[in-house]
C-alpha cells in the first residue's frame, strides 16, 4: 500500500530535531532506520502528518567507554552492535541479541534506538536491554533525563517517552569476567518475530550461580523480567538439573498473548524450557 501523505523534514542537528518534533506535536513522529515505522506507513496503521528524519545525525551513533559502562547512540545500528569490539568485550549479550534481529538487510538499517522506541514486546533488544539494567537517555525541550529500562516501557508499542523527546543514547553496565550470557529466540524462520525469546545472564562463583537476570520477549504488552525464575537461581548449583528447576518458574507473573503464532499456555512452556537453555549456557553447564 501507499502512505498516507506527511510533511518531511531532516534536521541537521538534535537541537533542531527536538524542536520540530515539538512543533509537529503528536501528529509528528520521529524516524532513524524506518524499519519499525515504514511498515505501519504503508499498511495505514500510522498516520502521522509530519515524518522528523534523524538519519543524518551523527552524533548519535557509535559506542562509547563510559568507564563502568558503554554509551551506545541511539542510531547505532544492529550490525553495529554485533561488531563493535567495545560490545563485544564488555556486553556480549548485546551483541549476541542483535545477530538474530531479521536478516542481513534489516540489521543494516535498524537502529537500537529505533528498537526501544517502538516497543514492540516480540522484539529481542527491549528485553535485552531490560535483563541488562539498562539505563535510556531522551533528550526534549525541558532538556535531557534518563530513564532506567524498568520504567521505560509501559504498554504495548508505548514507551515513557514524552512529547517532544526524542531517545538519544543507551547506558549499559559493563559485564565483569563472571558473567555468562545467551539470548535464545523461538520462532518459524530466521526473519520472523520471536514467538518467545530468553536474554539470560548468570554470575557464576564457587560452582554456582550467584546472580542471574534474565528478561522474556513476547511474554506480555512489555519486555518483562523472570523475576521468580532468577530469584530460584540464586545460589542454586550451576547444574542443568538445578537450572531447568529454576526455569519452571519462568512464567510466573507473565501475560503471554495468544496469537496465530501460539497459545498463551504454548508459549508459557517455550518461557520455561528456553530459559533453562539460557540459564545453563549463560552459567557454562
Amino acid at each position: 500500500m501507499i502512505p498516507a501523505s506527511f510533511d518531511y523534514v531532516r534536521p541537521a542537528s538534535l537541537t533542531d530535531a527536538v524542536q520540530a518534533l515539538a512543533d509537529g506535536g503528536d501528529d509528528a513522529k520521529v524516524i532513524a532506520g524506518g524499519q519499525s515505522l515504514l511498515p505501519l506507513l504503508r499498511l495505514r496503521l500510522a498516520y502521522p502528518e509530519l515524518l522528523v528524519d534523524i538519519g543524518g545525525l551523527d552524533e548519535l551513533r557509535g559506542v562509547t567507554d563510559a568507564g563502568d559502562s558503554l554509551l551506545i547512540g541511539a542510531r547505532t545500528t544492529h550490525d553495529q552492535l554485533v561488531h563493535d569490539p567495545l560490545v563485544a568485550a564488555h556486553c556480549g549479550l548485546l551483541a549476541e541479541a542483535a545477530g538474530t534481529v531479521a536478516d542481513p538487510a534489516v540489521r543494516h538499517r535498524g537502529t537500537l534506538g529505533g528498537s526501544l522506541a517502538h516497543a514492540d514486546p516480540a522484539g529481542d533488544l527491549p528485553a535485552v536491554v531490560l535483563a541488562l539494567g539498562g539505563t535510556l537517555i531522551a533528550s526534549g525541550p525541558a532538556g535531557q533525563r534518563e530513564i532506567g529500562a524498568a520504567d521505560f516501557f509501559v504498554d504495548y508499542l508505548s514507551t515513557a517517552l514524552a512529547p517532544g523527546e526524542i531517545l538519544t543514547a543507551i547506558r549499559v553496565p559493563k559485564l565483569g569476567p563472571d558473567w555468562g550470557y545467551r539470548y535464545e529466540k523461538f520462532h518459524r524462520t530466521a526473519q520472523a518475530w520471536a514467538i518467545v525469546g530468553v536474554a539470560a545472564l548468570a554470575r557464576r562463583s564457587n560452582g554456582q550461580v550467584a546472580e542471574a537476570r534474565i528478561g522474556l520477549t513476547n511474554m506480555g504488552p512489555v519486555p518483562v523480567r523472570a523475576a521468580a525464575a532468577e530469584a530460584a537461581a540464586a545460589g542454586a548449583a550451576a547444574s542443568l538439573d538445578a537450572l531447568r528447576a529454576a526455569a519452571a518458574s519462568a512464567d510466573e507473573g507473565t501475560q503471554p498473548p495468544a496469537d496465530l503464532h501460539g497459545a498463551a499456555d504454548y508459549r508459557r512452556h517455550l518461557a520455561r524450557v528456553l530459559t533453562g537453555r539460557a540459564l545453563a549456557a549463560a552459567a557454562g553447564v
